[in-house]
């Protein structure tokens, strides 16, 4: 394939994205339900392939449009590659920049948050397993890996669904990437859509200590655009121009953690094809994605970057424009690619996944989280709803929603509780371990593995962090009583 070509691919994914936006602005329905432009375009891109357009065209039998719609079936193959390349790019960002706490401190900051985090990863396997083994195997002949897809689709995301397609197209499971897609899909559009319908709940009811009365959207927020007045800085020169753009600076710590992921998964491998294939004819590391250890090769490299006082150089802003430019892209190519054939072939286990997995957040955030949480229970807990729907940007924009003035300690525990949290779910180790482990074990040692770890953070939660919680409240509540 040319260089001619992927840049083409490129530049097509770089148009339908400015049309996804210009939808955004211009369309009420779409800004009432705040769907990213990456989404919208999304969507565009696959109705122009060939999944729509062109079996349409081939029914209708015009020429020329047939086999990939609008596009070439080479312009498809490099957007097919994409999501693999670049899910690596958001997970190394993911902590570069950002001041590593102490274990201590964190534990103080987001005990109870990180008790939330693994309820949600977890239980999302615990509901997935259980409907695999008794429902979706035996009665509708699914693959027992779809047990995995509602963890690797509501708390991944699409960039996680796309980084695990190989992996799933290696162990015969080649369908699973886009159910997974279309799960994360539902998730995003559902996440935002169903937070938005709690937090006015909640509001109403009382619920929410830093919002009063109704939650209202300026057509600003809706369009997804600032307004003339408002300040908000991109990112922070961190090196003189003159010397190397601050830019190019950020991709060659980006890239020197992805080469230390690189590094990491070939020693893995090696080490396992010499000793535990050798002995056993298992294998593990050899079915897993690179993206894992990329995050971890992104610790690496700003733990070096501490040590040596050079910390400075990169800055977490920076991080995050690289990060979403990765996200948007990879959100474009993946949705343009989706196979509906997968979903329609298996449009039974795909609808009870996701019903199941929306009640399960659903009962997670209004049955737990106010006994585990406390004191802001809903602008902390509609963070991880957020979270646990689609991806880390839409809980985020749910607690602005929730929080506008950044009253309570949502955005800081939720914050450090990724530190922790995101190495094993969400895309980390055990997401990308998942899978394989199924392969060769089945589902039942995996669900019995994850339901250990579900109540584990189910009774840490609610015996340890809960009265902890319930006599902070009590004190402030005498505090208060003794002021008056």
């Amino acid at each position: 394939m040319s260089a001619d070509v992927i840049g083409f691919a490129l530049l097509l994914l770089g148009f339908i994205l400015l049309i996804g936006k210009a939808i955004r602005i211009t369309t009420g329905w779409v800004q009432k339900l705040f769907l990213p432009s990456s989404i919208i375009a999304g969507f565009l891109g696959l109705l122009a392939g060939p999944q729509v357009l062109g079996r349409l065209a081939e029914s209708l039998g015009i020429g020329g449009f047939a086999e990939a719609g609008l596009f070439t079936p080479e312009i498809l193959d490099v957007w097919r590659a994409l999501p693999g390349l670049l899910i690596s790019v958001v997970f190394a960002t993911l902590f570069l920049g950002e001041k590593l706490p102490s274990p201590k401190r964190v534990g103080r900051l987001v005990g109870p948050q990180l008790s939330m985090g693994v309820i949600f990863g977890s239980g999302q396997y615990v509901v997935g397993l259980l409907l695999a083994v008794a429902l979706l195997v035996p009665f509708f002949g699914a693959n027992p890996m779809v047990g995995a897809l509602i963890e690797m689709g509501f708390e991944g995301g699409h960039g996680t669904a796309a980084g695990m397609r190989s992996s799933m197209e290696s162990l015969g499971f080649p369908e699973g990437a886009d159910l997974a897609l279309a799960i994360a899909t539902v998730g995003v559009v559902g996440g935002v859509i169903l937070g938005v319908g709690l937090i006015n709940w909640a509001v109403r009811t009382g619920r929410t200590e830093c919002l009063q009365g109704t939650v209202e959207q300026s057509l600003e927020e809706q369009r997804g655009l600032f307004r003339h007045d408002e300040n908000y800085p991109a990112a922070t020169m961190t090196s003189r121009p003159s010397s190397i753009e601050p830019l190019s600076l950020h991709f060659a710590f980006i890239a020197v953690a992805i080469l230390i992921g690189v590094g990491l998964l070939a020693a893995l491998q090696w080490i396992e094809q010499h000793t535990l294939t050798a002995w056993t004819d298992f294998e593990l590391f050899a079915h897993v994605p690179l993206f894992p250890l990329a995050m971890l090769g992104g610790v690496v490299v700003q733990l070096i970057l501490d040590k040596t006082g050079r910390g400075g150089l990169v800055d977490h802003q920076m991080m995050l424009r690289i990060q979403g430019l990765a996200l948007d892209v990879l959100i474009v190519s993946a949705l343009a690619t989706l196979s509906l054939t997968a979903i329609a072939e298996n449009w039974q286990p795909f609808l009870v996944l996701v019903v199941a997995g929306i009640v399960f957040n659903v009962f997670v955030l209004l049955a737990l989280a106010p006994r585990i949480i406390g004191r802001y229970w809903f602008e902390r807990g509609i963070g991880d709803f957020g979270q646990s729907m689609g991806v880390t940007a839409t809980g985020l924009i749910l607690m602005r929603i929730a929080d506008p003035e950044n009253e309570s300690p949502a955005y800081e525990a939720f914050g450090y509780k990724q530190l922790v949290f995101e190495p094993f779910f969400g895309g980390g180790l055990i997401t990308a371990a998942a899978i394989p482990f199924i392969y060769t074990f089945g589902p039942v040692p995996v669900l019995v593995t994850m339901a250990v770890v579900f109540v584990a953070a189910l009774g840490v939660g609610l015996f340890y962090y809960a009265p902890r919680s319930a006599r902070a409240r009590q004190a402030e509540t005498r505090e208060t009583a003794g002021h008056a």
